[in-house]
């Protein structure tokens, strides 16, 4: 936890922000694997943790505006459960910590929400994920799955402030993304042909979890690049191939990191490999070079995939004015997704609080394929923490649809493209923060050209 004073002055500028009413935070539970006791790993909600700093189960959480008061709903450890966690301190020192003095029952939320609704004031929650939250508004607020209408006000307070990484949190997102580099760093130095993916996998995640971290997401390592999210780990990497590496890490206070690489499986890229490769490093180095507080993050996202097409175009793939193409939508044959996206205590910070609200600010999204996975398009502001991660996929499902189609033939040159329906797909991805002149990468560099991945096979 950071010092209890953060947490006061956190809730302190919510409460000022919202005004009055009353906000419930709902803490995440255990959840089972195949058994209650057989749980999957623990992480509590992100806003919960971000206001309140209790990664504990079984907590819930009150500002009531309106009456100034700041209340943890949570029960003590009995015996039975000491005797398989250990000591622990009580929740009243825990709370304390956070410097919340008012701690009740777990039951006792009901009644206090009951008494708030009888009073007709208001109550703001944020968006549910998990089926609990949904049994919760259910028992407590009679508010049924499906109908949750979760406040646009208590959303945006919150965003207002996650979204800005003060000094301490940059440490810890420091942390996290040093321990991402050596994940990458180890598995660039292991691949070899004739492993598994898995292999690789259970390397990185040994970093992680050597350094007391855990993993900020399921590792994606995988020789089918060409599948943007494929965490299948059952290939075994042969000569010629391209590993895909996509993985993070995650302090103990949450903090995340989010990196990728794309690693030969020989101790060289082939031509064919290098060509691809180095496109996509010049749009990566394009992005990065953009990023300053007052540009929209939607022109750098643009500007990368002009790069990628202009690279394309040298090698035969694409035809006629490549910003054209871009502003068409054909770029999406190559790169049907964003370029990056906010970071924090969520690997895809506060994702599920809404994208409209966090990374376009209220506008509303585009809904062009590939561009409407762009998960961040607003002014780029000092505070803001971002990855920047662009991709060149050669999908042979999606090559078949456009081919058949006839989908901009003005821009593609598919008879050079079919060609490369086995290619796979490849991406690098950093962490960056915006200043207030620029944008500085946080965590150790890891290799991204060509020459510095290769100097580490």
């Amino acid at each position: 936890m950071f010092a209890k004073e953060t947490y006061v002055a956190r809730r302190a500028k919510l409460k000022q922000t919202l005004g009055s009413g009353l906000l419930l935070f709902l803490g995440n539970d255990e959840s089972g694997m195949n058994y209650a006791d057989n749980t999957y790993h623990y992480r509590q909600d992100s806003t919960f943790l971000y206001f309140f700093g209790l990664s504990y189960a079984g907590l819930n959480a009150i500002i009531d505006v309106d009456n100034d008061r700041e209340i943890i709903f949570g029960d003590e450890l009995t015996i039975d459960a000491i005797v398989w966690m250990g000591t622990q301190p009580t929740l009243k020192e825990k709370s304390e910590a956070a410097g919340i003095t008012e701690v009740r029952p777990y039951k006792e939320i009901a009644d206090y929400l009951k008494a708030a609704q009888a009073k007709k004031q208001p109550i703001h929650y944020l968006p549910v994920y998990r089926p609990e939250h949904q049994i919760k508004l259910q028992d407590w607020l009679g508010i049924y799955p499906g109908t949750e209408k979760p406040s646009v006000e208590f959303i945006y307070g919150v965003a207002n402030q996650r979204n800005y990484k003060t000094e301490e949190e940059i440490i810890e997102l420091e942390k996290a993304c040093n321990v991402t580099a050596d994940m990458h760093i180890e598995a660039m130095k292991a691949v070899r042909p004739g492993m598994l993916e898995a292999e690789i996998a259970a390397i990185v995640a040994q970093t992680a979890l050597k350094n007391d971290y855990q993993l900020s997401f399921p590792i994606i390592a995988t020789i089918n690049g060409q599948t943007l999210h494929n965490h299948y780990h059952g290939n075994r990497i042969k000569s010629g191939d391209m590993l895909l590496l996509d993985a993070g890490a995650e302090t103990p206070m949450g903090y995340c990191g989010d990196m990728s690489s794309t690693i030969p499986a020989d101790k060289q890229f082939t031509t064919r490999q290098r060509e691809i490769y180095d496109i996509q490093v010049a749009s990566h180095e394009a992005a990065v070079a953009a990023l300053r507080p007052g540009v929209n993050f939607e022109e750098v996202y643009d500007l990368s995939l002009t790069v990628i097409m202009d690279g394309l175009k040298e090698l035969g793939f694409v035809k006629g004015d490549t910003k054209e193409a871009v502003k068409a939508g054909a770029a999406a044959l190559f790169m049907p997704c964003g370029l990056g996206h906010m970071m924090g205590m969520d690997v895809h910070d506060m994702e599920n609080l809404g994208e409209v609200y966090v990374g376009y600010n209220g506008r509303a999204k585009s809904t062009q394929f590939g561009r409407k996975s762009l998960r961040l398009g607003r002014e780029l502001e000092p505070g803001f923490v971002l990855t920047i991660e662009p991709g060149i996929y050669f999908i042979p499902e999606l090559i078949d649809m456009w081919h058949s189609e006839k989908r901009f033939a003005e821009f593609i040159n598919y008879d050079k493209v079919e060609t490369y329906r086995g290619f796979s797909g490849l991406r690098n991805e950093e962490d960056y923060l915006i200043t207030a002149d620029g944008a500085r990468l946080l965590g150790k560099k890891i290799p991204l050209h060509a020459e510095e991945v290769e100097a580490l096979r």
